[in-house]
């Protein structure tokens, strides 16, 4: 029953998707394997301690790796597997190590951002996400998995419409599930005028600043209180 019960929550998922989609990424799949000395690199520390399990987990791309977890959430002993520049299909190649054995009660995912910079389609980061939820409910069916909104930036304004897109597809998504929640940490970046509020963000115009950290750690402080 269990098994068939994860099974139908994949392949719609997948389905839901492949419904939305208009047309195929044409970006060239990047290699996950040039994340491998980081991936060992969270290894080796998981040798010297083993984080408990029951925690609470965050993986992505930069915007997870700059994330001072400590300072914001220091009762939840919060566990930070981003590797910077990573896109959401890449998490997925390595949820076996950097995900699944954790077991956690809490992941906390953002990735999506590098993945339409680098050409994909807003379908094919939700088919990717789709995926990565299965593989996430399958090996851990009591975790919840919280999405975090693609934010918005000045430096690629230009894909707001994929990333807005990207966005409507994952909430959707996780509107019928029991397992997953979209977070819309985008929203509160933006100004009065629409544009994303360049005292939010450091030099780069890509990367949130300690202030726009503020902001996403109001946002998650009840969600990832322990129940």
């Amino acid at each position: 029953m269990l098994r068939r019960r994860l099974l139908h929550c994949a392949l719609s998922c997948l389905a839901f998707v492949g419904a939305t989609g208009r047309h195929a990424s044409s970006a060239e799949p990047l290699d996950p394997q040039r994340w491998e000395e980081d991936i060992q690199r969270f290894e080796a520390q998981d040798q010297k301690e083993m984080p408990a399990p029951g925690g609470v987990l965050f993986v992505g791309s930069s915007s997870i790796v700059r994330w001072k977890l400590d300072e914001a959430f220091p009762e939840l002993k919060a566990i930070n597997r981003g590797f910077g520049g990573s896109e959401v299909a890449d998490a997925l190649y390595f949820a076996d190590r950097i995900l699944l054995p954790y077991r956690p009660r809490t992941i906390v995912f953002y990735a999506g951002d590098n993945d339409i910079a680098n050409g994909k389609s807003a379908e094919q980061v939700a088919k990717d996400f789709a995926q990565l939820a299965a593989k996430i409910h399958a090996g851990l069916p009591e975790a919840r998995v919280l999405y975090l909104a693609i934010k918005p930036s000045r430096s690629r304004w230009e894909l707001i419409d994929v990333q807005l897109e990207a966005n409507r597809l994952i909430r959707a998504q996780a509107a019928g599930s029991d397992f997953l929640k979209f977070v819309d940490v985008a929203s509160p970046l933006l100004g009065d005028d629409g544009l994303p509020r360049e005292v939010l963000f450091e030099d780069d115009k890509l990367h949130i600043n300690a202030a726009g950290y503020e902001i996403w750690n109001a946002l998650l402080r009840d969600e990832l209180a322990p129940k």
